[in-house]
């Protein structure tokens, strides 16, 4: 992580790994390293940084185990730890780097949402509350520059126009889940 507490691609990937098991209960290595895989790659395609973390380290942090068998050599069936279940939660409360339109946010966001039932009432309230955030700093930074732009030729204020309507359509999308949940 970083000093600001987001997260690096590598902790991504352990929030989908933990996550992904805390909901299944347990899966087989090979179902749960291809189950990353997918979804991992549908979100961002295909990325060295992402697929570099192996399930073995985190066997070997101690946050998954092989219920059966050792892993991947034998296709162990793999669990959550309690400490797994700890980092789960440590991670999903993590921030968000601004701005929220790179690949990795982008991912993270998609994680965040996935699990988010799997966090307690309050959890996922800061989460989504965090998330809101996110968009509103992102609108108005958005909105400054097209007001900095504004009368001038080109299409810049028409794009910077589709942009802000996009995360403003995010941030109602998130306010109503904030009221839902």
């Amino acid at each position: 992580m970083y000093r600001d507490n987001s997260l690096m691609p590598k902790e991504a990937v352990r929030l989908a790994v933990l996550g992904t098991l805390s909901q299944a209960g347990s899966l087989r290595y090979a179902d749960l390293a291809g189950a990353i895989r997918h979804f991992t790659s549908r979100i961002v395609g295909p990325s060295l940084d992402l697929m570099g973390t192996s399930l073995e380290l985190l066997r070997y942090d101690g946050l998954i185990e092989a219920l059966d068998g050792t892993g991947m050599e034998d296709n162990a069936v793999l669990t959550v730890t309690p400490a797994g279940k700890k980092e789960f939660e440590t991670l999903m409360r993590s921030n968000i780097r601004a701005p929220s339109s790179d690949d990795l946010n982008k991912l993270i966001i998609t994680l965040k949402l996935r699990f988010l039932h799997l966090l307690d009432h309050q959890d996922r309230q800061d989460q989504i509350d965090l998330l809101a955030d996110l968009y509103e700093t992102e609108l108005a930074r958005l909105q400054d520059l097209r007001r900095h732009h504004e009368g001038e030729s080109g299409h810049l204020t028409e794009w910077l126009d589709h942009d802000i309507a996009q995360v403003e359509a995010r941030l109602r999308w998130f306010q109503d889940l904030y009221q839902r949940t």
